[in-house]
């Protein structure tokens, strides 16, 4: 655990979520937060409770379902209304109620805003920042204070957004960041502003910066140099508009670039595999030239480079592809990742570092499925299944199944339903089983569980928690590449995906669905038969 001197703020399940076409589920925020917690960030801004049912749904599920080791989470919110008491304002209240250890509060610093947005007057609105945060800290949470359009309003009125940062240190806010709200600015602006507000103030600074210049990260590093000790950013940079500093970027580039350990010791290999696994739970599609984390990242061609890089990796590459936990990749012979298969297997269990033929022989297999459009990021059942079918003699299959069956019917009254039938064997036994569903894979679920219940009782209490549907990327038409993702629960607070890809969105789903039953009776302790 790293101390407080520096903090690493993520700000993914709030201000990313902005992003458009980017929708969270309770569930998928939750997934996202444990996989930013075993990155090692220190603070993990989880929403709005109170201004969004979502968001104060994940603070109440968060404290009985998530067991953080390295972050704390965020309630965010804003100050008190014009005109309110801090004590008697609602959404306040939600703020405290929470649960949240700490609470990052929005003000304005811009004067413009002051009077326009929220129509109140300058001298307010600094009672409004004093007052909610006094309010908080006697509450017993931590304040942090994201100062709105504060770059802007320092240029509208240096004063007014100077005393918007003293106001709020006084007031016991331990973090006062400023935020590029806009993104417009420019690195060298930024950096000079920031080393003004520091020496004037004398308050802890933190940054938040949006990528509307394409400038986010590099704003984010340079007002590091100019002294913020309190970086806030999104996986992958989500966020509205253009997005925000992608703080994946940030700590690689703090840790790597300018020798400051951000993140605790043996974090920062995992960059990449929650980079790739944050981006199948939200279904958006990776940036495949993503600084650190894409694969394109450490891609070489044939020519120059190529040549080069046998000789000597470093001959162009900036970094070590594993420090990140990236692979460097030839395209002329399309090389597997080794590290990562390596790293993950280690991490659900399996040394795969003493045995090369077995590596090798997994890495192949992950080659060849994700050729066909798999990956094993977001799918932790699937690749373990993999590993197991690679590593242990007759893996770890329960039932064979001779064939599947769905039927879609819509009748008279207007009503549509999905009617499955599924073949297999089990220990020994010919099952025919038939399911009703209001979809097809619905139907499918049901009739396998139903013809593997008699044998395996602990199916009854799996559920379908989650289904993602991904059109693969240079497929189209009614001939496209479908990749499905799977969330499945067994009723013990445990959620695990799985994966399937074909042509037919129905062949993908069955062979999610499948590797889901078979991954429960694994967790179960079953002996395949």
């Amino acid at each position: 655990m790293l101390d407080d001197s520096f903090h690493v703020y993520d700000t993914t399940l709030r201000d990313g979520a902005q992003q458009e076409g980017l929708n969270l589920t309770v569930a998928d925020k939750l997934v996202i937060a444990a996989q930013l917690d075993g990155l090692g960030v220190g603070f993990i801004e989880g929403g709005w409770p109170g201004a969004i049912p979502k968001d104060t749904e994940f603070f109440r599920r968060a404290q009985r379902e998530l067991e953080l080791k390295h972050a704390q989470l965020a309630a965010f919110g804003a100050t008190r209304r014009p005109g309110a008491k801090a004590a008697d304002d609602p959404q306040v209240a939600a703020l405290r109620e929470s649960g949240a250890p700490v609470v990052t509060l929005v003000a304005k610093s811009h004067d413009r805003h002051v009077r326009l947005a929220l129509r109140t007057t300058l001298e307010e609105n600094l009672a409004m920042v004093r007052e909610t945060i006094e309010h908080l800290r006697d509450s017993g949470q931590r304040v942090f204070l994201d100062a709105e359009h504060f770059f802007d309003g320092y240029r509208s009125d240096p004063a007014y957004a100077l005393e918007v940062v003293r106001v709020a240190a006084e007031a016991g806010a331990e973090v006062v960041a400023l935020c590029d709200t806009n993104g417009g600015m420019m690195p060298g602006e930024l950096g000079d502003v920031v080393t003004a507000v520091a020496a004037v103030t004398g308050a802890r600074l933190g940054i938040h910066c949006h990528d509307d210049t394409a400038c986010a990260v590099a704003n984010t590093l340079v007002a590091v140099d100019a002294g913020v000790t309190h970086v806030q950013g999104t996986a992958n940079g989500y966020g509205e508009r253009a997005g925000n500093a992608n703080l994946f970027s940030v700590v690689a580039g703090l840790q790597l670039k300018k020798g400051r350990p951000v993140l605790p010791d043996g974090c920062l290999p995992e960059l990449t595999r929650i980079a790739h696994s944050i981006s199948e739970v939200t279904n958006v599609t990776p940036n495949t030239h993503q600084p650190y984390v894409g694969v394109s990242a450490f891609a070489h061609k044939a020519g120059l480079h190529a040549s080069a890089v046998k000789v000597d990796p470093m001959l162009y590459q900036h970094i070590d592809p594993e420090l990140v936990g990236n692979d460097m990749r030839m395209l002329v012979s399309d090389m597997a990742g080794r590290a990562s298969v390596e790293l993950k297997g280690k991490e659900l269990g399996y040394d795969l570092s003493g045995d090369k033929a077995a590596l090798g022989r997994v890495v192949d297999r992950v080659k060849e499925l994700e050729a066909k459009g798999y990956t094993f990021e977001a799918a932790d059942a699937s690749f373990e299944l993999l590993l197991r079918d690679e590593l242990l003699p007759g893996g770890m299959r329960y039932f064979a199944v001779e064939s599947w069956r769905v039927i879609v019917e819509r009748r008279t009254d207007g009503q549509v339903v999905s009617e499955a039938t599924v073949k297999l064997t089990a220990k020994g036994e010919r099952v025919v089983a038939t399911g009703e569903g209001n979809g097809p894979v619905n139907a499918l679920d049901k009739a396998l569980r139903i013809g593997l219940e008699k044998m395996y009782p602990e199916l009854a209490n799996l559920e379908l928690a989650d289904y993602k549907v991904r059109i693969l990327e240079g497929t189209h038409g009614t001939g496209a590449v479908t990749r499905v993702l799977v969330e499945s629960d067994d009723g013990s607070g445990r959620t695990w995906n799985t994966v399937g890809v074909d042509e037919n969105i129905i062949a993908a789903s069955w062979q999610a669905l499948e590797e889901a039953v078979t991954y429960c009776l694994l967790r179960a302790g079953h002996q395949p038969s």
